[in-house]
């Protein structure tokens, strides 16, 4: 007979589903200060995958994903199990901030945590410790408030190895655009895969709370994922992606409206307006072009920008995998 599977307050037997939540410590006031979390447990044994949503708490859409994802998840129909954490960041969701502001911490920046150090980081543990029992990991992103392209993240680096694990995922997961570019130390997607367990970061489009379209996007991701590594029945095959090795990161030479020449997706060749920079009244007064050829990936969401101030990135380094 399965054995029952808890996370934090959540417990569920084979075939049921189970909601709680996961305490990471105590707020201003002393009250305790939890993640709601859930539990899938299927009717039949199988392997593990671990889903999380919001390590950066303005980031909706991965948010979305699992609130349109869990009903849709038969336990009775599964195999295996599927472990979520809703929220990640809590300080940062409930105050609509990127950082949690009790330490003014990118959460994505400190793992795999500390179980005795800032709030940040015992989030990062507590979450981590959830992270090591799966068999698979997604951690669902988004572009912040910018305008980007759904994207897939692969962190490890390409000579890591559980590089070919990860590109298997994320192409799995789908999507036409892959970024396969080592990430920062005290990233899930990095850390995890030091730990052997396969993860990719789903980058869901851009926006500012909900984008409907982002958000089924990473519903049928989640759903291939779990129909190709045979949670449940579904009939999948890993898509081609056009893969970025990096980004070339463009500022404004000069204050004022920007003008983009190109849309999202768009292939530029070295030389291709990127953007213009016009005055208030439309008199021109900088006009950007791409330094290397590549696919223009992500734009600010506003088009006011001062000096020096971001603008837009082009992926570079493209290839087909």
């Amino acid at each position: 007979m399965q054995p029952m599977t808890s996370l934090g307050t959540a417990e569920a037997g084979p075939g049921e589903v189970a909601t709680g939540y996961l305490r990471v410590g105590e707020g201003r006031d002393g009250a305790p200060v939890s993640l709601p979390v859930c539990v899938v447990e299927g009717a039949e044994p199988g392997d593990t995958l671990y889903l999380q949503a919001a390590s950066d708490g303005d980031e909706l859409n991965g948010v979305g994903v699992v609130s349109r994802l869990v009903p849709q998840l038969d336990p009775t129909e599964l195999r295996g199990t599927v472990l979520v954490v809703g929220v990640v960041n809590v300080y940062g969701f409930v105050q609509e901030r990127h950082r949690n502001p009790l330490d003014d911490t990118k959460l994505n920046r400190v793992y795999p945590g500390d179980p005795d150090g800032t709030t940040s980081e015992r989030i990062a543990a507590a979450t981590f410790d959830v992270v090591t029992r799966a068999d698979l990991a997604l951690d669902l992103h988004q572009g912040s408030t910018s305008r980007m392209l759904d994207e897939v993240r692969i962190r490890c680096g390409r000579h890591h190895a559980r590089h070919a694990a990860c590109l298997e995922l994320a192409s799995v997961f789908g999507g036409d655009y892959v970024l396969d570019q080592k990430g920062p130390e005290g990233q899930l997607a990095r850390v995890a895969a030091d730990e052997g367990i396969p993860i990719v970061d789903p980058e869901l489009g851009g926006s500012v709370g909900w984008d409907e379209r982002s958000i089924q996007r990473g519903v049928e991701g989640v759903l291939d994922v779990l129909g190709y590594y045979g949670f449940i029945d579904r009939a999948v095959e890993p898509t081609s992606q056009l893969r970025a090795g990096g980004f070339d990161r463009y500022s404004s030479p000069r204050g004022g409206l920007v003008h983009y020449a190109v849309e999202l997706g768009d292939h530029v060749r070295r030389g291709d307006v990127l953007f213009r920079v016009t005055d208030v009244f439309g008199g021109e007064r900088e006009t950007v072009t791409a330094v290397n050829p590549g696919v223009f990936w992500r734009t600010r969401r506003l088009p006011q920008a001062a000096t020096g101030e971001y603008v837009c990135s082009v992926g570079t380094d493209v290839d087909e995998v």
